[in-house]
């Protein structure tokens, strides 16, 4: 295989037959789409499978026909990766249009591949239960378990085939130890946009923290009310992932480890600023989402949160990508 540059491939030899192990990776992510798919193309269809008598999704029938035929279109987004990067027309697209879908896949798939499990065994360990008594219901518990796993499949299956496909691509970009990178691959916009992060990260960790700890500061009545384990695993999950975006970057832009493998902050920048950047960008929309009720509405301190993390995977991410293109350069 004749090793590439982050340009577009032209010209590139591409074994014709597609290895066993990733036409299985792609059956499995297409076959894990199908659940998900099915949900919302019923739903959009005007079925009620899965929806309780009283859940506020019965309440705004437009504006949830609109939010599930964009996920529709998000799911099936995933299937078209599985597809681009198993086929050898995938080895010729631009760097940046593939990677883009698969940083946004894996930023909204990570935290439910990280959280639903804690979940799980927080549940099966505490006796907790998924929803408080009492409160307004959402969905049947059986759609999180149908969905969720699929997800989690997803997420591993595409995330492996974009690792496979970009050790082929880019392998080089990530080889070697820190410390051996040449100045220039860790320029000022990777340290710039590290330090700036760092700043930013102060401010939603320190809210997830205490949200995960139990402080009501900043939440809506609502979500006071509502809360349960799940609500304070899933706060400790997104408290982890500032962290892990913010680590990666600063140990790629300052090598304070110079042993430690490339690999493995460019890793954490990635995963983590995806999860920080796309989740925040997720949450920020159903804060700001219109028909809530006074009080159902999420506060002004928890959108700042969520907006304060978007821009910090941003950050991130630009800095990483900088490091990236200069790298393969």
């Amino acid at each position: 295989m004749t090793r590439t540059t982050l340009a577009p491939v032209s010209g590139a030899h591409v074994p014709l037959r597609v290895p066993r192990a990733h036409r299985v990776l792609r059956t499995l992510t297409v076959a894990s789409c199908v659940p998900y798919l099915s949900l919302k193309i019923a739903w959009i269809s005007g079925s009620r499978i899965g929806i309780p008598d009283g859940s506020v999704l019965l309440e705004h029938r437009a504006l949830m026909a609109v939010a599930n035929s964009v996920t529709v279109l998000m799911d099936g987004a995933v299937i078209v990766l599985a597809l681009l990067l198993t086929q050898a027309w995938g080895r010729r697209v631009p760097a940046w249009l593939l990677a883009t879908p698969v940083w946004i896949a894996g930023g909204l798939l990570l935290p439910i591949m990280v959280g639903f499990p804690v979940q799980l065994l927080t549940h099966a360990v505490t006796g907790a239960e998924p929803q408080r008594a009492g409160s307004k219901p959402f969905l049947d518990e059986w759609v999180f378990g149908v969905v969720y796993p699929g997800f989690i499949v997803q997420g591993l299956a595409v995330g492996t085939l974009f690792v496979l496909y970009a050790r082929e691509r880019w392998g080089h970009v990530w080889r070697g130890v820190v410390w051996d990178l040449p100045e220039a691959a860790t320029g000022r916009t990777l340290k710039m946009t590290a330090m700036a992060a760092a700043v930013l990260a102060l401010f939603p960790a320190t809210m997830h923290l205490l949200w995960a700890c139990g402080a009501t500061t900043g939440l809506s009545a609502t979500r006071i009310e509502q809360r349960t384990a799940d609500f304070y695993v899933l706060e400790g999950v997104n408290a982890l992932f500032v962290a892990t975006a913010l680590a990666g970057a600063l140990l790629l832009a300052f090598r304070p480890v110079p042993a430690l493998r490339v690999r493995t902050p460019l890793a954490m920048a990635w995963l983590g600023s995806g999860a920080v950047g796309c989740w925040g960008i997720w949450l920020l929309i159903a804060a700001v989402l219109p028909g809530a009720e006074e009080g159902e509405r999420a506060s002004g301190l928890m959108a700042l949160t969520y907006a304060v993390g978007v821009i910090i995977g941003l950050l991130v991410i630009t800095g990483t990508a900088s490091f990236v293109r200069r790298r393969g350069a």
